[in-house]
């Protein structure tokens, strides 16, 4: 091995890692403490409220947004993500309150966080993203509309009923017993809420940068102290006789399913904010290069501890919240130093800003909080399910919540929703039609085993020798009518009919003609080797290399230049637009438009013999991949730069096995760029990258996948690539591709352990938890 090491003198530090930083003292950036400030002025009025929408003790609030803050943001996994008592959580926790008291529900807020500790522990976050957005939506919209309802009544100067349904019968007494004081400090309150973002100008600008919540409850309580109003205000009892976590009593299976349904909203809500963070930093403009994406079973883990810690200190239970965590964002924050010091304001707050606090009018309270509840209730996602067809999932999970409770209410929007997929699946309509001598068979839906007779009764409605047309609109078959199909087709053509088949789907043709005598595919079989379409043997030594290529360049022609001729005419319009560089081999077996689902004008793809990346400088003369890197970068503007080895690379084969003595090649000349690769590998242990399962097969496999990380390295050194990383606009990714299992592995791991993981059908998520290496 010694004689393929690199000719260069030897680094103190491996080629693949830099030189470690020196210690410094803990700092924070500015753009955190900022964005703290921002957060902590509108969780500081909201945790207030929502402790009183609950009927818990006001300081139960500062509790949990603190904890959210120190113990959820500095555990979990999303950075960005600002955790505290949520509103979600409202009907909830008040439920819980009324049906075992404030210390068992603190109990009770305990064993939800260890729920959420053994879900992370168990990777099953991303699990909860597979309930139906309209079942989620209508949750959300349910327990708003519960909010709201309670919290009018306070508005108007009384107090709410447990249930909605009662509060709703009282709403008429209520109105009939108005407190003045009360609905002018509400209407003060949602006055300025409403209208301090909508102030115009240079002046409205530098005014929306302090938070509305904030400007509206300090608005009603300076007017309700120079006015001299006789109203009830916040009590924040003593600290000294704050109210620890109890042992919840009662039945088991009462207290079960209060555990479940703080762990479910909890967790799902914690979840969904998470990604959202992440879209919100992804169109983001500034600084977030350092800004990680989401690692869900982390935020999990996290908010499971941020609950355990929250219920033993008397604290309402904790989730991710949409409102601050979009001010978080949108405040420029960069790491999880502003969560973490928004919470260290909360409780400097709470331990010094008690008398002022206890000014606050609660009514100023009840209508911020009624405020969040109504806009819980969302246009866009009723607009949203509507455009899916799904409006009655979102009904009833609404109106579950409402009148039934929460984990009711998303049982039964689960149920409607799997119904109405059921429904959707075994709803299959055949129609038979003669048009000119030509018979059609359209099949609008699912092609299941339940629709065979029906497809049968309609087949044979074709006489012998005609011309069939079947149209499959739909975007599944299974076996049964797979063969049903094709025993139909074989028997009728040969009686001498013609059958042609084809797949509709919004209007574009997606099958082909009936299959000829000398092709063995069919317009639902899946790709494959274009040589089983060659009659006799897969290798087909008979026909000619010329041959193969014009009679595939011809069923380009026929069959898939009309389904792409508008798309290539628009990129011809309008350039093309990559968003990424994908930086490949030359191996034929290796077809990027397959592994990535990829088509015209989405990647800018580079292939050279080992996916290798020149060092700057020691290019000799080949500057073709420089170039395509800076063009990549500098010109098409790409966000990612992606390297992808793969297994049986004949290149890093070549490396192992060269032969130092023998005579100069051009293949050897260019293998010198693998060189750095082969020492590496040859170099500490700990830093080889492996495979998630296992380690490598053999030394070829160790050797592909520690190449891609080094001609990450190597892109590094780039001037166009430091600029862009620098800059947050760029972000660099390895990938390998298993050959023989067809398997996509992404790289993770730190920045001295790299591991390739498995990415299975949950591929976009997959990656989208990965860092940027």
């Amino acid at each position: 091995m010694s004689a393929c090491a690199p000719p260069r003198t030897q680094q103190p530090h491996p080629p693949h890692s830099p030189p470690p930083a020196p210690h410094r003292r803990f700092r924070v950036a500015g753009a955190d403490l900022s964005a703290s400030v921002a957060v902590f002025l509108i969780a500081l009025p909201l945790s207030l409220g929502i402790a009183l929408a609950t009927g818990a003790p006001l300081q139960a609030g500062l509790v949990a947004a603190a904890v959210g803050g120190l113990v959820a943001g500095r555990l979990g996994g999303c950075p960005l993500q600002v955790s505290g008592p949520a509103a979600g959580l409202t009907v909830v926790t008040a439920d819980l309150i009324h049906r075992y008291g404030w210390q068992a529900t603190c109990g009770i807020t305990v064993l939800a966080g260890l729920a959420q500790l053994g879900l992370g522990c168990l990777r099953v976050a991303r699990g909860a993203l597979a309930v139906s957005p309209a079942v989620v939506h209508g949750m959300l919209a349910g327990i708003g509309l519960t909010i709201a309802v309670a919290q009018l009544h306070i508005v108007l100067g009384g107090s709410p009923d447990s249930s909605v349904l009662a509060n709703l019968l009282a709403l008429p007494a209520q109105l009939a017993d108005l407190h003045p004081g009360a609905v002018s400090m509400s209407a003060l309150t949602l006055t300025l809420l409403l209208a301090w973002p909508r102030i115009p100008g240079r002046t409205g600008r530098l005014l929306r940068r302090v938070p509305a919540a904030l400007v509206a409850v300090a608005g009603a309580t300076a007017t309700a102290a120079l006015t001299g109003l006789a109203l009830p205000r916040a009590d924040l009892p003593s600290w000294s006789s704050h109210a620890l976590a109890g042992l919840p009593e009662g039945p088991v299976l009462g207290v079960a399913a209060a555990v479940l349904t703080t762990t479910l909203v909890c967790s799902v809500q914690s979840l969904l904010g998470a990604v959202a963070v992440d879209k919100l930093l992804a169109v983001r403009s500034g600084p977030q290069a350092h800004v990680g994406r989401s690692g869900l079973d982390r935020e999990l883990l996290g908010q499971g501890a941020a609950n355990i810690v929250s219920g033993a200190l008397g604290g309402l239970p904790v989730a991710g919240v949409a409102v601050r965590s979009s001010a978080n964002v949108n405040s420029g924050a960069v790491s999880r130093n502003s969560t973490m010091l928004h919470g260290v304001f909360v409780v400097i707050a709470a331990l010094l800003m008690v008398p002022l606090l206890e000014q606050i009018p609660l009514a100023s309270l009840a209508a911020l909080v009624m405020a969040v509840g109504i806009q819980m209730v969302s246009l866009n996602h009723i607009r949203t399910v509507t455009r899916h067809r799904e409006v009655l999932v979102y009904a009833a999970t609404t109106l579950g919540v409402v009148f039934l409770g929460v984990l009711e209410g998303v049982a039964l929007g689960v149920a409607v929703a799997v119904a109405l997929a059921l429904r959707r699946l075994t709803r299959t309509r055949i129609t038979h039609e003669a048009k000119e001598g030509v018979h059609h068979v359209h099949v609008r839906g699912q092609l299941t085993f339940l629709a065979v007779p029906r497809l049968s009764r309609a087949l044979h409605l074709v006489p012998q020798g005609a011309h069939a047309v079947v149209e499959l609109d739909g975007s599944f078959m299974d076996h049964a009518a797979y063969e049903s199909l094709q025993d139909w087709q074989s028997a009728h053509t040969a009686r001498g009919g013609s059958a042609e088949l084809t797949g509709r789907r919004s209007g574009v043709r997606t099958g082909d003609p009936a299959p000829s005598a000398t092709c063995g595919c069919r317009p639902w079989t899946p790709w494959r080797n274009h040589q089983a379409c060659i009659a006799g043997a897969p290798s087909a030594p008979t026909v000619p290399a010329a041959h193969e290529l014009a009679r595939g360049v011809s069923s380009f022609q026929r069959n898939t230049a009309p389904l792409v001729r508008a798309e290539l005419a628009r990129l011809a319009r309008e350039g093309q637009r990559p968003s990424q560089l994908f930086l490949t081999c030359a191996d034929s077996r290796l077809v990027t438009s397959m592994i990535t689902s990829s088509g015209p004008g989405d990647l800018f793809v580079v292939r050279n013999v080992g996916n290798l990346v020149p060092p700057p400088g020691e290019e000799h003369g080949d500057d073709s991949v420089a170039a395509a890197i800076e063009y990549a970068v500098e010109v098409l503007g790409v966000r990612s730069i992606t390297v992808c080895g793969h297994s049986g690379c004949g290149a890093m084969q070549a490396l192992l096995t060269a032969d130092p003595t023998g005579p100069v090649t051009p293949l050897k000349r260019w293998l010198r760029h693998g060189l750095p690769s082969l020492a590496l590998m040859a170099g500490e242990r700990r830093a080889r990258p492996r495979l998630a399962g296992r380690g490598p097969a053999d030394a070829v496999e160790q050797l592909c996948l520690t190449n891609v990380v080094q001609q990450l390295e190597h892109l590094r050194a780039h001037d166009a690539v430091g600029r862009a990383l620098a800059a947050g606009a760029l972000e660099l990714h390895g990938m390998y591709f298993h050959v023989g299992e067809a398997q996509v592995y992404l790289l993770g791991g730190t920045e001295n352990r790299h591991v390739f993981e498995d990415v299975g059908v949950d591929g976009g998520a997959a990656w989208e938890e990965r860092s940027p290496v």
